[in-house]
C-alpha cells in the first residue's frame, strides 16, 4: 500500500496517474455538447449505492472507468455556455494548474512552519485585494472557505467591537434580499431571533437608505445597539448593488460597523469598465470577496478583508503546540492567528497563478463581458412580450418569467414557470435557476461565462417558452 503514497519513490506513478485523470477530464470537456445529461436521482443513485467501498479496485484506470459512469458522464458542467443557473463560473486554466500544485504539495496555511512561502503569497494577495478596495494602510484579511464564512467572521468582529453588555441588545441591518448567511451568522453568534432587522428595497432591489436611517434611529431610541449594517454589492437573486456611499454615511453617523458583502460583485474590483459601480466600498470596515464567483477561480477561493488589522484579534487564540504567543514577538507570521479555520488549503495559489499569468485586467475584461452580456439579455427580455423581466442588471443576473398571451391565473403561471425550469433541466439542454419575487415564481439567468452569447440566451428563452406553453396547453386539456 505504500506504493500509493506520494513521495520521491512514487513521483513517476504520480505523473502517470494524474496525467490519465487530466486526459479523461480534457476529453470530456472537449466532447460535452450540453451542460447536463438530464439524469435523475432515481437513475443515478442505484449505481452509486451498488459500489462496495470495502472492495477497492486497486487500479487507477479501473477507478477512472467507474468514475466516468457515476460522476463524469452526468456532472453539471459550468463551462458550457448554456449553464445559466447559479453563481458558478467557468474556471481559468492558470487557476486549475494552481489547484494541481497545491493539492500535491498539500501545504496547510495555518502556520508558517507548515507553509512558508504560501503564507507570504496569501498575505500578498490579501494586501493586493485590500488595496483594490481602498481600505487603507492598516488593512488586513485572510482567505476563507467562502462568502458565508467571510460574513460570519466579519459579523463576529463587529459583535466584539461593540463591547455591548448584552447580546440581546445587538441589531444587524440588512436588506430583504441580502444573503441568507447574515441571519445564519447572527444565530451562530448567539444573537436573538430579532437581531437581524430587514430593510426594504427599492424598485432596483437596492436597500432603501431612508428606511435604514429610520430603523437606526429607532434602534438607538429604544436603547438597543446597532452592531452592523450589511450592504450587498451583488445580491444573489438580482445582482443589485446597495447605495454604498449613503450607507457608509449612516454607519459613520451611528458609529456602526459597515460590512459589504461583495461575494458576487468583487469582480468589479478588476473591472476595466464598471469599477465605479462599487464606489463607497472603500469606506467599509469589512468586505467579503468570493474569487470563485467573479474572478473565475475554482471552488473554493474567498477572503474577508478588514480596514483595521487590529480587529482580527477577536479571532485569535494561541496553542502551545501550534502558534504560541512567543511567535508574535519573534515576528513569525501565522495565518491561524486571524482565521476561524485551523487546517486550511493554500487556495490563494490559484489566484496567484491567475494574476501572474493573466493580470488583473485580464480577469476584469472577462467579468466586463458577462456584465455586457446581461445588459444585452435584458434588452432581449424587455422587448419580448412572452416574458416579464424584473430589473435592469447591475452585474450579470436576469430575473424573469414567462407570461402567456391569454389572461391566466397567476398560480397557473407560477406552475408553468416551475415546470419549464424542471423540464429544461431534465432535457439537459440548459440549466437555469429560480427564485420568488413578491411570492411569485420567477426564473433566473446568472451569466458568468464569457462564451455565452445572445444567441444562446435567445435559444434558451425559446426553450423556456415552449415548455411553459406546453404545460399551459396540457393544463387546458386536462381542465376541459
Amino acid at each position: 500500500m505504500r506504493s500509493h503514497l506520494l513521495n520521491d519513490t512514487t513521483a513517476e506513478r504520480y505523473r502517470r496517474s494524474v496525467t490519465e485523470g487530466i486526459e479523461r477530464v480534457a476529453a470530456k470537456l472537449a466532447a460535452t455538447d450540453r451542460p447536463f445529461t438530464g439524469v435523475s436521482v432515481d437513475d443515478l443513485a442505484p449505481a452509486i449505492d451498488a459500489i462496495d467501498l470495502d472492495r477497492p479496485l486497486h487500479d487507477t484506470t479501473a477507478v477512472l472507468d467507474e468514475l466516468e459512469d457515476v460522476y463524469l458522464r452526468d456532472a453539471v458542467y459550468f463551462h458550457h455556455p448554456r449553464y445559466l443557473a447559479h453563481l458558478n463560473c467557468p474556471v481559468v486554466i492558470p487557476a486549475v494548474v494552481g489547484e494541481a500544485v497545491l493539492s500535491a504539495v498539500n501545504s496547510s496555511l495555518d502556520t508558517w512552519d507548515q507553509s512558508a512561502g504560501g503564507t507570504l503569497i496569501e498575505r500578498k494577495l490579501v494586501d493586493w485585494t485590500a488595496a483594490r478596495i481602498g481600505l487603507g494602510p492598516a488593512a488586513d484579511g485572510v482567505f476563507t472557505s467562502g462568502g458565508s464564512q467571510s460574513n460570519l467572521q466579519a459579523l463576529l468582529l463587529a459583535r466584539e467591537e461593540t463591547k455591548a453588555d448584552s447580546l440581546a441588545k445587538l441589531r444587524v441591518f440588512a436588506s430583504e434580499v441580502s444573503h441568507f448567511s447574515v441571519k445564519k451568522s447572527a444565530k451562530l453568534l448567539g444573537l436573538g431571533p430579532d437581531a437581524v432587522v430587514t430593510i426594504p428595497v427599492d424598485h432596483d432591489k437596492r436597500l432603501q437608505t431612508v428606511a435604514l436611517a429610520h430603523e437606526l434611529e429607532r434602534c438607538t431610541r429604544d436603547g438597543l445597539v446597532p452592531m452592523a449594517v450589511v450592504a450587498t454589492a451583488g445580491t444573489t437573486d438580482f445582482g443589485s448593488i446597495d447605495p454604498l456611499p449613503e450607507i457608509a454615511g449612516l454607519c459613520e453617523h451611528y458609529d456602526t460597523w459597515m460590512h459589504v458583502d461583495a461575494a458576487y460583485g468583487c469582480g468589479l474590483l478588476a473591472s476595466v469598465k464598471y469599477r465605479d459601480r462599487i464606489d463607497g466600498i472603500e469606506r467599509a470596515d469589512s468586505v467579503t470577496v468570493d474569487y470563485h464567483k467573479s474572478f473565475f477561480q475554482p471552488v473554493s477561493s474567498s477572503a474577508v478583508l478588514v480596514r483595521d488589522a487590529a480587529t482580527l484579534r477577536h479571532a485569535t487564540y494561541h496553542a502551545e503546540y501550534l502558534n504560541p504567543r512567543r511567535m508574535v514577538q519573534e515576528r513569525i507570521p501565522n495565518q491561524v492567528d486571524k482565521s476561524l479555520q485551523t487546517t486550511r488549503r493554500f487556495d490563494a495559489l490559484k489566484l496567484w497563478m491567475t494574476l501572474r499569468t493573466m493580470g488583473a485586467d485580464g480577469i476584469g475584461q472577462l467579468f466586463d463581458e458577462v456584465c455586457d452580456l446581461a445588459a444585452a439579455g435584458w434588452r432581449l427580455l424587455a422587448a419580448d412580450p412572452r416574458f416579464d423581466v424584473v430589473v435592469e442588471p447591475s452585474l450579470s443576473t436576469l430575473v424573469f418569467r414567462h407570461i402567456p398571451a391569454a389572461p391566466t391565473d397567476p398560480a397557473e403561471i407560477d406552475r408553468a414557470n416551475l415546470y419549464a425550469r424542471k423540464a429544461l433541466f431534465a432535457s439537459g439542454d440548459a440549466v437555469v435557476a429560480g427564485t420568488k419575487v413578491q411570492g411569485r415564481h420567477y426564473l433566473k439567468f446568472t451569466l458568468l461565462n464569457p462564451e455565452t452569447t445572445t444567441e444562446d440566451i435567445a435559444a434558451v428563452l425559446d426553450l423556456i417558452a415552449g415548455h411553459a406553453e406546453q404545460y399551459l396547453g396540457d393544463s387546458l386539456d386536462r381542465a376541459s
